[in-house]
């Protein structure tokens, strides 16, 4: 090789692959040494040197001095030893200028392979430091091929996974079609060594290593159901966001069918909803377009449990809301009988949603409901009382209207505070209470000897 053609050459390799001169040459130089070992034995002693002015390649072997040799990879006879070097001595060290013509084309089959895996793996480590700190933004690319049900994305640079559990279902793509999707995730291979806690990332690892054979990566993952895209999409067609007047603060999908989006404002002057909206749906309508026609739900956000609750359950109405547990986050909520199936949405869709957007654990219930319940509580309770000597249907009747609805309470009455109900006198609020109080010793008393017959 010419000494100028040399020099392009490492110019070209260190511009193009990043591939560093020095790095080059030793590779070279390391080739012709693995190709002189295979002929002159494992344990001899080479080394090799490139003339990047001369355009020459030389390579060297080291021999000591000996009377007699017992290892020719390493020792040499004085007598051979002076054709080297007349001054040659025992005991003392030759350097031999090996042929390497023999042997320079099989070192150039062993530096190209060592090459070509060198580049490749620069251009991995590469590919991998460009679009990891990429994570979270949106791209856009051609469906280059079909792996089962997992698509390849071509993004220019470099390819992209789209795995199955990352595409909205009902969505149909088509070879050499456009893709828009969020890099969720920038995985090497070192990041599938243990998926066993991480179920997503096992069926990224299941679709990452059907599409790369070779199983080196890195592997681009893109996702278009999950909240950050919706949350990157409405960015691009609603500027508020982008500029931080109006923020998102939860984000829940069914990818394809219903979004429930929380927003709030940072002006005072500036209504969120309205503004993601836009003139007459043109800035919403943009982003369900891009989702198939995923229907969005803008919650305005508040400090108010209560109030984000009622904002959850959009598009239904709320008459009111009934806080069971604060400490579980369960409420009861009421809607008229007419929004009922709107509340719940089709196969629970609407409820769910509201249920993890607002973070609570959400019962439904309709107008009619709620009454015919009471009522048959009140019926209950009724038949209970009626139980009490010197309690009587109508009488019954009576205190449950006037919240006197358990025989502890009664027992706990004084017969001047049950006088003041409507037909109880006080002769008889004496005979009810003292009923009452005999009606929980014998109930006690029961319980007592059914924990006997247990024991």
């Amino acid at each position: 090789m010419q000494s100028k053609d040399l020099l392009l050459a490492l110019e070209s390799l260190e511009r193009e692959k990043n591939i560093k001169r020095e790095d080059t040459l030793k590779t070279i130089e390391d080739a012709l040494i693995s190709a002189l070992r295979k002929h002159l034995g494992k344990t001899a002693v080479l080394s090799a040197k490139i003339d990047t002015d001369e355009g020459t390649i030389t390579a060297y072997q080291t021999l000591n001095v000996v009377e007699e040799v017992t290892n020719p990879e390493m020792e040499i006879s004085l007598e051979d030893a002076k054709v080297i070097d007349p001054a040659a001595k025992i005991g003392e060290d030759v350097v031999n200028t090996l042929n390497v013509e023999d042997f320079s084309r099989i070192a150039a089959q062993i530096a190209k392979q060592v090459l070509i895996q060198k580049v490749r793996g620069i251009e991995r480590d590469n590919l991998y430091k460009e679009f990891k700190p990429r994570e979270g933004e949106v791209v856009t690319g051609l469906v280059r091929r079909f792996s089962d049900r997992d698509i390849i994305v071509d993004l220019g640079k470099a390819e992209a996974i789209l795995p199955y559990c990352e595409q909205i279902k009902k969505e149909r793509f088509v070879h050499g079609g456009r893709v828009k999707a969020i890099i969720a995730k920038v995985l090497n291979q070192n990041d599938f060594l243990d998926v066993k806690d991480n179920p997503v990332l096992g069926k990224y690892k299941s679709a990452a290593y059907k599409m790369d054979k070779g199983q080196r990566g890195p592997y681009i993952i893109l996702s278009r159901t999950s909240p950050e895209f919706l949350k990157e999409l409405m960015k691009v067609e609603i500027p508020e966001l982008s500029d931080g007047i109006i923020e998102t603060k939860n984000i829940v999908r069914d990818p394809g069918f219903r979004a429930k989006v929380v927003v709030k404002s940072n002006d005072n002057k500036i209504d969120p909803i309205g503004t993601c909206v836009g003139m007459r749906g043109i800035r919403i309508r943009a982003v369900t377009n891009e989702l198939s026609g995923e229907k969005i739900d803008l919650i305005n956000y508040s400090d108010d449990s209560v109030s984000n609750i009622v904002n959850s359950l959009s598009p239904a109405k709320v008459l009111s809301v009934r806080i069971i547990s604060m400490e579980n986050k369960q409420a009861l909520v009421i809607v008229p009988d007419d929004q009922l199936a709107i509340a719940i949405g089709k196969d629970w869709q609407n409820i769910k949603l509201a249920s993890k957007v607002c973070g609570w654990e959400l019962e439904v219930k309709s107008e009619s409901q709620k009454n015919q319940e009471g009522l048959e509580a009140a019926q209950l309770i009724q038949e209970t009382l009626s139980g009490v000597e010197g309690i009587g249907p109508k009488i019954a009747e009576v205190m449950v209207k006037a919240g006197f609805n358990s025989v502890e309470k009664i027992a706990s009455l004084t017969p001047e505070h049950l006088a003041t109900l409507q037909g109880i006198g006080e002769k008889t609020a004496e005979k009810i209470i003292e009923g009452a109080k005999k009606y929980l010793a014998q109930q006690q008393e029961a319980a007592d000897d059914s924990n006997e017959e247990n024991n």
